[in-house]
């Protein structure tokens, strides 16, 4: 890609754009940001680009708009450029483009779904580096991948959201994985079937395609992108089939990248090498070790990847155990499926829940733990649909609603959960809903749960727990 003297036009100045615009004036391109937030704009005064607020159509001379994959294609600016036959891709894409041109290009290693990727990525550089590689977890993680592809590492574990994979097309990981799909971004992408397909095309280039055997859409999106000649895994929670990683008892075992995979199986590692625990969190790395061993990484190197690693804050994360109960911190639980699966981790709950669920259904998640509920909080503006499903699935469970009167509403959740725990059980913030209404994002409303337990500790203590 010979970005030396190309008009660009880099749409958004968040944290996307400023990586772009750094990256591509550095490559010699000549780059114009717009965006409709002034003071954001502003904030990227001195990296050799021209700002612009606000613009609806590329500057003349434009070659290539690289947008922030917040934006949707029906955005104005990025609907004129297709209008005018200037191709539109994202920062994802561009990185994957320039890393090609690098002298030693990096292995990508790609991981998307609805849930748990951040997770599987955190695994999957774990059990890399334990192989001796020099491997980053990158992309929607945090760290930008085209920051990561400029530093020179030697394999990316690159965390893809459905707005990224929208904006890419000839991505070609050495190994590509869709965790599962379930309804999220239904706005953005104007329906389920268009989500998914997003996620599908995760595949499309890929030499090495990992699927979910548990999950339907994750087995259909490889069959319909995966490529001819591409190696095709699976992965499920019990005996694996030739082809497949699994579990058999306690362990975790591949019948994949085995020399005879009709008769020998490897083990890769035990399940309580998995942290955090639970079903979700064992295909989490089921799937991290499919991706490693298609890198070539050994088995040994996958159990002491997994021994290692640490989950990143507000997922499913042990804040305190105080008289017998554990309280676990898993804000990022967002959506009805990252509840669910945290939830089957423990066998007696009092879920603290509720807060934006933008539509989505929690019928079946309610259905499915109904009987591991001891006890269930709401708070946040759909606390009431979650009470209805409780009635409906767990009418003898009891539920405490927090009402909008309650000055420190989190202070107020823990301690009616609290009450209604006994020895043995786990509180668990899992909210199955975003966090706006209430707080700034996941990551305040998990601080804010840390530290309602933290002075229910201080209280314990006090009283001579």
């Amino acid at each position: 890609m010979d970005t030396a003297g190309m008009r660009v036009l880099v749409a958004g100045a968040g944290v996307t754009g400023r990586s772009v615009t750094t990256a591509l004036t550095g490559l010699g391109a000549e780059v114009t940001v717009t965006d409709g937030n002034a003071e954001r704009l502003a904030e990227l005064d001195g990296l050799g680009a021209t700002l612009v607020p606000g613009l609806t159509e590329p500057p003349e001379g434009t070659s290539l708009v690289v947008t922030s994959p917040g934006w949707r294609p029906g955005a104005p600016l990025l609907a004129a450029a297709a209008a005018r036959g200037v191709e539109v891709i994202g920062d994802v894409e561009l990185a994957w483009r320039i890393s090609r041109d690098l002298d030693r290009p990096p292995a990508w290693l790609a991981v998307t779904g609805t849930n748990g990727k951040t997770t599987t990525v955190g695994m999957l550089e774990s059990m890399l580096r334990a192989g001796g590689v020099d491997a980053v977890a990158c992309g929607n993680v945090g760290f930008a991948v085209l920051d990561a592809v400029l530093a020179g590492h030697e394999a990316l574990a690159v965390e893809l959201s459905s707005f990224q994979l929208h904006w890419s097309s000839t991505l070609a990981p050495t190994a590509s994985v869709v965790l599962n799909v379930a309804e999220d971004h239904l706005d953005w992408h104007g329906g389920f079937d268009a989500y998914a397909e997003a996620k599908g095309t995760i595949h499309a280039h890929s030499a090495t395609v990992v699927h979910n055997a548990g999950d339907a859409t994750s087995v259909r999106l490889a069959g319909e992108h995966a490529p001819e000649g591409a190696a095709r895994v699976g992965f499920r929670l019990d005996t694996p089939r030739p082809g497949e990683l699994g579990v058999v008892e306690d362990l975790l075992v591949d019948r994949a990248f085995v020399a005879d995979p009709a008769h020998h199986a490897e083990e890769l590692a035990t399940l309580a090498d998995v942290r955090p625990a639970g079903p979700h969190n064992v295909a989490n790395a089921l799937a991290a070790a499919a991706l490693a061993r298609a890198y070539g990484v050994g088995t040994e190197a996958v159990a002491q990847g997994l021994r290692a690693f640490r989950p990143g804050a507000h997922r499913a994360v042990e804040v305190a155990e105080l008289g017998g109960v554990r309280y676990i911190n898993d804000s990022k639980a967002t959506n009805p499926h990252a509840a669910v699966g945290s939830l089957l981790a423990h066998p007696s709950v009092v879920w603290i829940a509720g807060g934006l669920l933008k539509g989505a259904s929690v019928e079946e998640l309610v259905a499915t733990v109904a009987g591991r509920l001891r006890g269930v909080v709401l708070l946040g503006a759909d606390a009431d649909v979650i009470a209805a499903a409780v009635a409906r699935h767990a009418p003898d469970v009891p539920v405490k609603r927090l009402g909008p009167g309650d000055h420190e509403p989190m202070t107020s959740a823990v301690s009616a959960a609290r009450a209604l725990a006994q020895p043995g059980d786990a509180v668990l913030l899992a909210p199955a809903a975003a966090s706006l209404d209430m707080f700034r994002d996941y990551a305040a409303r998990g601080d804010a749960f840390a530290a309602a337990v933290a002075a229910l500790r201080g209280q314990h203590e006090r009283d001579g727990g």
